[in-house]
């Protein structure tokens, strides 16, 4: 975008305004008379369709032009456009990459994607906690499997359409015991090879059996240490859940370190309750599965903390994001780049421009 063409502070602020309005009035209540799982699959197919085609990318861009100018941020060896960025989970098979570059953000972190193909846990499996800004889900890594997405990311760069950032979320096949997860991700990091800026190694959800059980520190040291030798140039991260106890986590950390890994994730979802609206801890607490959002944001940033002063490492902090405040406050604790995902549920795309416009320090763009 040529800089004349660059709309004034007013016109940005004016835009992300018709934007969040657009989204809260109309886009949101037709998508929660779904149930949140189908809301999601609504919304994926939707921005899937939408990045199809030049034009209507051009459209989805024109909210783009909320997100203010900020200063490029040079990490894992990649240059991005500034510090938000796309959570896994929210396009698991990488079927709207072209969207979320239309939409501003400055990175897509893919996944979790799993080396086979699974439907994941059974249905219903997301619920949504409207008084608490949160959401519940165990989805178990439902996906196509790494080399249908590896299939579509490669498509998208052949054609051009990935001009930003894209990692990718690695994790355990159900099917596949914890004793054999070390080839299980293996084959994972072979099939995306040449294809994502990134690889971040997911053993933090609550959601596929065993799988947190990796991240004691023997089981974890032997999965890094093959995955960094695997993943040759590429930069791998380990994603950590808030869930570890201060030692566990300095463990775990330490045995990253020690792996070779480039950064670290902070944080997952979490499997406590605390924060949960009084009027929906019944329900929050008769579901299983990870929390996210708002009862999140504090031990978010707590996580983050004290990753970062364990280590100088490049730093990703997700989790709680609900506003442009916290994602400054998660800068401000250590991290180098943030992620959203239910923060967007709630307050849609407009959320992009507010948090970059928070971590530029810049009050003029919200």
């Amino acid at each position: 975008m040529r800089a004349s063409s660059v709309p004034a502070p007013p016109t940005r602020r004016l835009l992300a305004a018709a934007g969040s309005t657009a989204y809260r009035r109309l886009a949101r209540p037709a998508l929660w008379r779904l149930d949140a799982e189908r809301a999601h699959h609504a919304t994926l197919v939707a921005a899937d369709l939408l990045g199809r085609v030049a034009p209507t990318r051009a459209l989805v861009a024109a909210t783009g032009y909320a997100v203010p100018p900020a200063r490029p941020v040079d990490l894992l060896g990649l240059r991005f456009d500034h510090r938000i960025g796309l959570a896994a989970g929210m396009d698991k098979d990488g079927r709207a990459v072209p969207t979320w570059v239309a939409l501003g953000l400055g990175h897509v972190e893919l996944g979790t994607v799993t080396a086979r193909a699974q439907p994941g846990n059974p249905r219903p499996r997301m619920v949504r906690l409207p008084e608490s800004a949160a959401v519940i889900n165990r989805m178990g890594f439902n996906n196509e499997g790494v080399h249908a997405l590896a299939r579509r990311l490669r498509d998208a760069r052949r054609a051009g359409l990935v001009r930003i950032p894209v990692g990718v979320s690695i994790g355990k096949s159900k099917v596949t015991p914890v004793e054999e997860a070390v080839p299980d991700y293996l084959a994972s990091v072979a099939a995306l090879d040449g294809l994502a800026d990134y690889l971040a190694v997911n053993v933090s959800s609550p959601n596929t059996p065993g799988l947190r059980s990796l991240q004691d520190a023997e089981p974890l040291r032997a999965l890094l240490t093959a995955v960094v030798r695997a993943a040759g140039d590429v930069p791998v991260l380990v994603k950590l859940a808030p869930d570890l106890t201060r030692s566990a986590l300095e463990e775990a950390v330490g045995v990253g370190l020690d792996a070779g890994v480039a950064g670290f994730v902070a944080t997952n979802t979490t499997l406590a309750r605390g924060g949960v609206a009084p009027g929906e801890m019944a329900l929050a607490n008769g579901q299983t599965g990870g929390l996210s959002g708002a009862p999140l944001t504090v031990r978010a940033r707590e996580v983050v903390g004290q990753v970062r002063s364990l280590t100088d490492l490049p730093l990703i902090g997700v989790g709680g994001v609900m506003t442009g405040a916290d994602a400054a406050a998660l800068v401000d604790a250590g991290a180098d780049l943030v992620q959203l995902y239910t923060g967007l549920v709630y307050a849609g795309p407009a959320l992009v421009a507010e948090a970059v416009a928070a971590t530029i320090g810049d009050a003029r763009w919200g």
